[in-house]
């Protein structure tokens, strides 16, 4: 039986420097993203390409991030069900994005590349064989119309 799970968020625009949009120059591209309970508000905004704040977050990246965490869980909980057992792990996540001569756009793919530390005396070939399983169930690799590319190192403490 399937399950239906539901995520809200806000977004709101901040960056009305008093003219509204008057003028594709004349507006920020700030906005807040904001979700249900005590979380953070993370800061948003365009690509530096297109006009945005460098010192927030864009679209694009929150979407690298996403594709890269949800991998990342899903690892983590297939690791701990086989017995494997990760001392750490970092992803150096890249995503790319084509821009149309209209000023559209799409992702042409994600590279996630983690670095998975495991203990010693681990398997390592069954800890890289959970890498394939862990993209299998990504809800957020499952949901996109580009490749997610893997290029993982697992490694002993």
């Amino acid at each position: 039986m399937s399950k239906t799970h539901h995520y809200g968020v806000v977004v709101k625009w901040t960056g009305n420097t008093g003219t509204g949009t008057s003028g594709y120059k004349n507006y920020e591209r700030r906005h807040e993203i904001v979700g249900a309970g005590q979380k953070p508000v993370i800061p948003g905004s365009s690509d530096p390409a297109f006009r945005g704040d460098s010192a927030r977050w864009n679209p694009e990246e929150l979407l690298v991030a996403s594709l890269s965490a949800c991998h990342k869980l899903w690892y983590l909980h297939l690791s701990a069900l086989a017995g494997i057992v990760v001392t750490a792990y970092v992803d150096h996540a890249e995503g790319f994005m084509e821009e149309t001569p209209d000023g559209s756009g799409h992702f042409t793919r994600v590279i996630l590349r983690p670095e998975v530390t495991v203990a010693p005396g681990t398997d390592i070939a069954k800890a890289r064989e959970l890498q394939a399983e862990a993209h299998a169930k990504c809800f957020i690799a499952n949901s996109v119309n580009f490749p997610v590319e893997h290029e993982p190192q697992v490694k002993t403490a």
